[in-house]
């Protein structure tokens, strides 16, 4: 069982121990000092936060316990009940809310849930608040309000519909040539709440949906991480059903993956290759990924006259890379897009609509597409830690085992050879170290992480 806190949220397994795990007395410890954070930066006389979930099983526990934590530190609550990450980061600044908190665990499986933590901009916490907020959860300074200065709550259910809206009134969604396509499309949505609103999107934009795992009852039928492994049935029901492609998204419906007519991944790395590809044929600008992303948005960057940068891994992070270079489109290789024209948070919604007006443009089947993409596979993998892996220990010794390589340590160490790289670091969402490898087959991809695993453990 697992508590884990970092500048992705407080993320743990549900039961066990005080401190150990996501408890209810946890819960209420990282709200009410998450409310203390809202009311040090806003320093006015009433505030308010907006509050979603994903449908995992915990859900509405942990929601009941954040919404009457708040209400009794005086902070009037939006309630939106079932909603996705993205929907909750566009609802702060509508509802001009002092911040947000988003109750999911993301990829995690069905033990796990997290708050994950927004400012007035509907942004995540930097590593300076995040701070804070920690800080705050382990100090006595905790003041809760008076009888009388109680918040309360407001339920709206109409967000679905408002972020839907805002998707097909941007400059790049090309409405109707998506519905002059008639697209017929598989949906796995994991049960969670994409299988509500991914449906709802496509159908305002004329594709037929087929839904695949849509019943909003946290009961995840596979792994929910969006990886080719996990997703078979996605792949049969494309193939037996004749659809034009198939969608994948995460719990908390902030990454994206594609499955072509062919009942193949198109991977998820390529989510953003392609997206990018369509919004830098329309307006030229930059581009961030995360250092663990593959080198082909670099290669499309180039293509269409613009600069490509990587960042530290993590949302936060890729938002302040996008902001200073000034990029039009960025996000992360595990299927998550940020088009800042929007918002700056990774957002299903946009890729959908991006990859479907990509497609109507085009003329082009999704297997057909991949073909016009530079050619790169991935290898990822992970080692588990326990408290005798000193992780630090491990990646200076890779540093110098590789010290006439081209290193990059802002975050872990990364390795990059002349036809391939290989990404050591420690994960903030899980107690593992992620190893990552491009090359320019599977076979070198994953031989290059084996390799790499091995030298690990003889270190260690």
């Amino acid at each position: 069982m697992t508590l884990i806190k970092s500048i992705s949220g407080i993320r743990g397994t549900i039961g066990g121990s005080v401190g150990d795990n996501l408890t209810p007395i946890d819960v209420v410890k990282f709200t009410a000092a998450y409310g203390m954070w809202i009311k040090e930066q806003r320093n006015k006389n009433n505030y308010s936060v907006v509050i979603g979930r994903d449908a995992r099983i915990s859900g509405e526990m942990i929601q009941n316990l954040v919404i009457n934590t708040l209400i009794g530190m005086g902070i009037d609550v939006v309630n939106l009940n079932l909603s996705t990450t993205p929907t909750v980061e566009i609802a702060v600044p509508m509802e001009h809310a002092d911040g947000g908190i988003i109750l999911t665990a993301s990829h995690n499986p069905k033990q796990w849930n997290a708050l994950k933590l927004l400012d007035a901009n509907g942004e995540f916490l930097n590593a300076k608040h995040s701070q804070r907020v920690l800080d705050l959860a382990v100090s006595e300074n905790i003041a809760f309000s008076e009888v009388d200065a109680l918040g309360k709550m407001t339920v709206n259910d109409a967000y679905f519909d408002f972020h839907i809206d805002a998707v097909l009134d941007l400059y790049f969604v090309n409405v109707k040539a998506v519905r002059n396509s008639r697209f017929k499309v598989v949906v796995d949505g994991v049960n969670s709440t994409g299988g509500i609103v991914v449906p709802m999107l496509l159908e305002r934009l004329g594709v037929t949906p087929i839904n695949l795992h849509c019943t909003p009852d946290g009961h995840f039928p596979h792994n929910p991480e969006p990886l080719k492994q996990h997703l078979t049935d996605l792949s049969e029901k494309v193939l037996s059903t004749g659809a034009d492609f198939g969608i994948a998204v995460d719990p908390d419906v902030d990454r994206l993956a594609f499955m072509d007519e062919k009942g193949e991944l198109f991977g998820e790395e390529y989510t953003l290759v392609a997206c990018a590809d369509y919004v830098l044929s329309h307006r030229k600008g930059n581009t961030v990924s995360n250092l663990s992303s593959t080198r082909a948005l670099r290669d499309v960057t180039a293509k269409h006259g613009g600069t490509y940068t990587a960042s530290a891994v993590g949302e936060v992070n890729v938002v302040a890379a996008m902001k200073a270079n000034n990029a039009i489109i960025g996000g992360e290789g595990n299927g998550g897009i940020i088009l800042p024209e929007f918002h700056y948070g990774r957002d299903a919604l946009v890729g959908i609509a991006l990859f479907l007006s990509l497609l109507s443009e085009k003329q082009i089947s999704v297997s057909a597409l991949k073909k016009t993409y530079p050619l790169y596979f991935m290898s990822k993998k992970k080692i588990d830690l326990n408290p005798s892996i000193d992780v630090d220990a491990l990646l200076s010794a890779m540093k110098k085992s590789y010290q006439n390589e081209t290193l990059t340590t802002v975050d872990g160490v990364k390795i990059d050879f002349l036809d391939s790289w290989v990404h050591l670091r420690k994960s903030n969402t899980e107690p593992i170290i992620r190893i990552y490898t491009e090359a320019p087959s599977q076979a070198q991809a994953d031989t290059l992480a084996d390799r790499i695993i091995s030298e690990l453990k003889a270190f260690s």
